[in-house]
Parts: structure tokens; C-alpha cells; sequence
């Protein structure tokens, strides 16, 4: 079967290269920068380079581009397309993409989903054989596409070794601001107050230990795919901001007050969530 993957940076190019592995599949890269293509072909990401004209007489379109862009395109992309190709967006937010097609006389064909890992790295380069490897993939609005194209969809999802959760894109946007979107904000912070206090980065580098690095860690995502995504989930990702900073007070005013057995406290009782996560591996979202 062809696959036509739509952006072949981290995750496009991840799924692209765990596809054109398993033998089954025929891949075709569309990306709008030139080098990607050549990239991505040079690397063995893809079978061939292609465009919107590949988008017809194709088994699925894997549409893997920051969440702005795939609002704008999708309903373009559904256009171009047969009546029995399944399209699957991956991005990180899903109420605005559900919303943006609701209406798309090809709905049928549309499948939103949001698999739950990467790294901090970008680009064709950054693509990893195994990525999707027994982690999560959340399926919203399954009821809403065509039966054999849900079938479809579910042999890549096996192929790739993912596990499947329904979730509806309104309780997915607030919980994933939660576990993925409030993690980033604090990184990049993080980061960029460190960065203002020494100024002498060497002294950074010297100090730093493995808990900044892994803490600060996600600040080097990019830019060009966060900030649409915290556009996109506005008003979740305040919400958890103002949940977050109030935490972030109430400990300052503990420090303020010396008050180290309720500091005590506060950090034991957070210490339950090693047994919450107990068993799960997590990756950047």
C-alpha cells in the first residue's frame, strides 16, 4: 500500500521510517522545503519525493506538520483525495482540527489522532526507528470515519507497536495541556532564567548536572511547533499556568516563612507520583 506522509520532520519522518521498514508499505515524502525531501531520501526515510498530486491514489495521507499548518491544509488535502483514502493528522492539540473538518463532505475519511512521543529534536535527521514503540496513541472522534478505514488505520498502529486510547478532543486538549504543554512552558522558563542570571555561560555548562539537563531538557524543542500548538491551547494552557504558578507562590511563601517541615511535606506528598507513573516510560509529547 502507498503512504503519502506529509511533513518528514521528527514524527513524520519516525513514522515514515518504521513504515518503509516493515515491508508492507510504499512511502512517499511531501514537504514544502526542498531539503527535507532530499534529506529524508538520503536517509532512507522515504521511497520517493513527491507533492499534492500524490495525494490522489493513495491508501493513506499521514499529515505530520505543526498543528497551524494542519488546520489550514487538511481541508485542502481532503479535497484532493480518493474516496476510500484514509487521512490521519498527528499533532499535539485536536479540537481545532476536529472542528476545522466537521462539515468536509470526505469527514469519513478523516481520522485525528495525537500518538504520545519524541524527543526534542526536529528535522529528518531526528526521525528513530521504534519511536512509537508501546506508547500511547489517542484516537478521537473515531465514530465519525469510515469503518475499513478505521481498520486501516489500526494495521499502522500495530505496525508501528502503538497502543490505542478514545478520547474525545475536548478532554484531550485539557488533559495533555497538563502532562505535555505546561511541561514545555516550564522547561523553556527555566531556561531562559538561568540564562539570565549567568551570564557567564560557561559557569552554566560547569554546574549543571544531570537534573537540570533532563529539567531543562525539552527547552530545546522548537519553537516553529510550540508556539501554534500553546496558540491552538490557549485557554487550557493558562488554566494549567495559573494552577502551576499558584504551587510555585505557595512554595516561596513557605521558604519566606522558613516553614521546612511544611516544605517537607510538599515534596513527600508529591513523591506519590513515582507510584502513579510507576511502569510507564515517558517520552516527550
Amino acid at each position: 500500500m502507498r503512504i503519502c506522509v506529509v511533513g518528514l520532520g521528527l514524527i513524520g519522518g519516525s513514522i515514515a521510517k518504521d513504515l518503509k521498514a516493515s515491508g508492507v508499505y510504499t512511502i512517499t515524502g511531501i514537504d514544502h522545503n526542498e531539503d527535507h525531501l532530499k534529506e529524508a531520501l538520503s536517509l532512507g526515510l522515504i521511497d520517493k519525493a513527491g507533492d499534492e498530486n500524490d495525494l490522489a491514489n493513495t491508501g493513506v495521507v499521514v499529515v505530520a506538520i505543526p498543528v497551524n499548518a494542519a488546520v489550514a491544509l487538511l481541508p485542502e488535502i481532503l479535497d484532493k483525495v480518493d474516496d476510500d483514502t484514509l487521512v490521519m493528522d498527528v499533532g499535539s492539540t485536536k479540537a481545532l482540527v476536529c472542528d476545522r473538518v466537521a462539515n468536509h463532505p470526505k469527514r469519513r475519511n478523516f481520522l485525528a489522532t495525537h500518538p504520545i512521543a519524541g524527543t526534542e529534536f526536529s528535522g529528518p535527521a531526528a526521525a528513530e526507528s521504534g519511536l512509537f514503540s508501546g506508547k500511547t496513541n489517542i484516537v478521537c472522534e473515531v465514530e465519525k470515519t469510515a469503518f475499513k478505514l478505521q481498520e486501516r488505520a489500526k494495521d499502522i498502529f500495530e505496525t508501528l507497536g502503538m497502543r490505542i486510547r478514545y478520547m474525545d478532543p475536548k478532554s484531550h486538549d485539557k488533559h495533555i495541556a497538563y502532562v505535555s504543554h505546561l511541561s514545555h512552558i516550564s522547561s523553556f522558563m527555566l531556561g531562559k532564567t538561568v540564562i539570565q542570571e549567568e551570564r557567564n555561560e560557561r559557569d552554566i555548562f560547569d554546574m549543571a548536572g544531570s537534573g537540570f539537563e533532563s529539567t531543562v531538557r525539552l527547552a530545546k524543542s522548537s519553537p516553529a511547533m510550540w508556539t501554534p500548538i500553546f496558540k491552538h491551547n490557549r485557554e487550557n494552557v493558562m488554566e494549567t499556568l495559573d494552577g502551576y504558578i499558584e504551587n510555585l507562590r505557595h512554595f516561596r511563601d513557605l521558604l519566606a516563612e522558613e516553614n521546612y517541615e511544611a516544605i517537607y511535606s510538599e515534596m513527600e506528598n508529591t513523591n506519590r507520583i513515582k507510584d502513579i507513573l510507576k511502569g510507564i516510560t515517558i517520552k516527550t509529547l
